[in-house]
């Protein structure tokens, strides 16, 4: 690390306190939903309720942090029905996820939530399968209370643009790439 590079201020304080933020993980890497589930387990350590809905994992995945959440009172939707990859009918694919929006809309509006995550919202987003202004008017108009995580690759410039933080992760190398297939503890 060079001299220029050492930060010899720390940064600006936070001078306001927020009711709640809305979170975008995006990007190419991997991380963006792990790091969401964390965000969760900190939630549900502060007494919060939290919700989250899935639009891509189906059941057959057994994701294991969602048998760790239920255990916690996480409200868990695993709704979607696979990536588009292995669909057997598109149509259906497409249904599955506006159904998950539906779902994911109504935890939002309710105000019942401290947290509400939105787990690879971006795919059907850019699919146009759910509206990506729709989406971007229900956060923006969501109860002051109500914090947001949404997750997934290419996140759309109004998803962006309406979030208090966003973070790309950024693949450097990938295990997958070299052909070694997903652990379940570690990938999911």
């Amino acid at each position: 690390m060079r001299a220029q590079e050492i930060p010899l201020e720390g940064p600006a304080r936070a001078t306001r306190k927020a009711a709640s933020v809305v979170i975008v993980n995006t990007g190419d890497g991997k991380g963006k939903s792990t790091a969401a589930f964390g965000t969760a387990l900190r939630a549900v350590a502060r007494g919060w309720k939290v919700c989250v809905v899935q639009f891509i994992k189906s059941d057959r995945w057994k994701v294991g942090e969602r048998s760790a959440a239920i255990r916690l009172g996480v409200d868990w939707w695993t709704l979607g029905d696979g990536f588009t990859w292995d669909s057997k009918n598109m149509e259906q694919s497409e249904a599955v996820a506006r159904e998950a929006w539906r779902v994911s809309r109504e935890k939002i509006e309710s105000g019942d939530y401290g947290l509400v995550i939105l787990d690879e919202v971006t795919y059907p987003m850019n699919w146009g399968w759910i509206p990506t202004l729709e989406v971007v008017e229900v956060i923006r108009s969501r109860p002051s209370s109500v914090n947001v995580i949404a997750t997934g690759r290419d996140a759309p410039a109004e998803l962006i643009g309406v979030a208090d933080t966003v973070t790309e992760m950024r693949k450097t190398k990938h295990a997958f790439d070299a052909g070694v297939r997903a652990i379940r503890g570690i990938d999911f």
